[in-house]
């Protein structure tokens, strides 16, 4: 699971860092460069809510591998896209595709692990993550400095395809998944129990305000980094993503806390170290930014690998579309509020960038001290009325 996690958000963001790039070479603006990563992701998002309800019908392991499998082959794919528009169209299908996985990884390791163990099965899991997109954002850098976008492009998509073939091979199958029929009406209905759960609610609102903050500072820092005084190589620009081998180690960590002294303590801490190293970036120093970005990396996957987990102990039933709405809203900020700071900084550069992110933020430290006032499991709630019954 932890390889399935790298190979997934390295074919998802390969593409990050080379934005500037895509600016330069099909002459649009920063918005439109950002497309192929908020485009995907965003459609990533929506369909992660079908593939969970799929993984009850298929089984959890068939939809996850045939995701990652098809994704790989699609990107190796785009590398030989004619337009700019039919790129564009292949990273949109890959968004539909590579969904199959993260919600289905999330009920997967709910069923299979003990929850004494969820919380740093989770943290391994979303460190997998962590190496994944940066790993896919450093080859999106080097290899496009002394190749082209299309090489990093072939080179992910082989990289996806290797992963997945393992993956087949060599993940246990599900022990205690129970295959249901397939029903619409019920599956609307399970997410709707879902959304009546005010602590799930509160953990999809705070998902999408710390994911959207975080990738809209990694999609524009480019710009500033690559221009003057820095003048960073397309090189150096990868690099930077070498702070997500703090992710690496905070969701891990964060993981092991959450487990003995509570998610509550520690999701909050979390968001204001990001908000900290947002407000460091505003430094004129390259030392301050870079410093900035390695906390602002260390809080997002600490708060990641503590709210994947908590949604998996806080829902009772369904825990498939209860991951999937979360990642829905997670991703979801990412695409929307990821294009929105492309705004930002045509209006205002880097110093409108900071405030845009810092607000939201602040909004997502103020959900988090709400969310430390809730129990880890949920009240008790009244049955949610259906023909022939209640769902219980």
């Amino acid at each position: 699971m932890f390889f399935a996690g790298f190979a997934t958000f390295a074919l998802l963001y390969c593409v990050q860092p080379m934005m500037p790039l895509f600016s330069t070479e099909f002459r649009i603006s920063a918005s439109e460069s950002s497309l192929p990563l908020s485009l995907a992701i965003s459609v990533f998002a929506f369909a992660m809510l079908g593939a969970s309800a799929l993984s009850e019908v298929w089984g959890r392991k068939r939809i996850m591998v045939m995701s990652l499998l098809a994704s790989a082959f699609l990107t190796l794919l785009s590398a030989f896209s004619p337009s700019w528009d039919t790129f564009i169209l292949l990273r949109a299908i890959i968004g539909l595709t590579l969904s199959g996985l993260p919600a289905v990884a999330m009920a997967y390791m709910s069923e299979e692990m003990d929850s004494r163990a969820a919380g740093l099965a989770m943290g391994l899991y979303v460190g997998g993550t962590a190496l994944g997109g940066m790993t896919g954002r450093l080859l999106g850098g080097v290899v496009t400095e002394y190749g082209s976008w299309r090489l990093t492009m072939a080179v992910v998509g082989v990289l996806g395809i290797l992963v997945g073939l393992v993956l087949w091979h060599r993940l246990p199958a599900s022990r205690h998944y129970r295959r249901q029929s397939f029903e619409p009406r019920n599956l609307f209905r399970f997410f709707v129990m879902h959304l009546r759960d005010p602590g799930l609610r509160w953990l999809y609102v705070e998902g999408f305000l710390i994911m959207g903050s975080f990738v809209t500072v990694y999609n524009y820092v480019g710009y500033l980094l690559i221009g003057p005084p820095y003048n960073f190589s397309q090189s150096a620009l990868g690099a930077i993503f070498l702070t997500y081998l703090l992710g690496i180690g905070s969701s891990t960590w964060c993981g092991i806390l959450a487990g003995r002294i509570g998610h509550r303590r520690i999701l909050w801490i979390m968001v204001a170290a990001m908000l900290a190293g947002v407000a460091m970036t505003l430094l004129n120093k390259i030392q301050a930014v870079l410093a900035g970005l390695a906390l602002l990396t260390f809080g997002l996957f600490g708060a990641q690998s503590v709210m994947s987990s908590w949604v998996g102990l806080r829902a009772q039933h369904a825990r498939a579309q209860a991951s999937s709405l979360y990642l829905c809203s997670y991703y979801l900020g990412s695409g929307v509020l990821g294009v929105c700071g492309g705004f930002f900084w045509g209006a205002s550069g880097w110093y409108g960038v900071v405030v845009f992110v810092i607000s939201i933020l602040v909004i997502a430290l103020l959900v988090s001290l709400r969310l430390a006032t809730l129990k880890l499991k949920p009240q008790e709630l009244p049955p949610l009325e259906c023909e022939g019954g209640a769902v219980q």
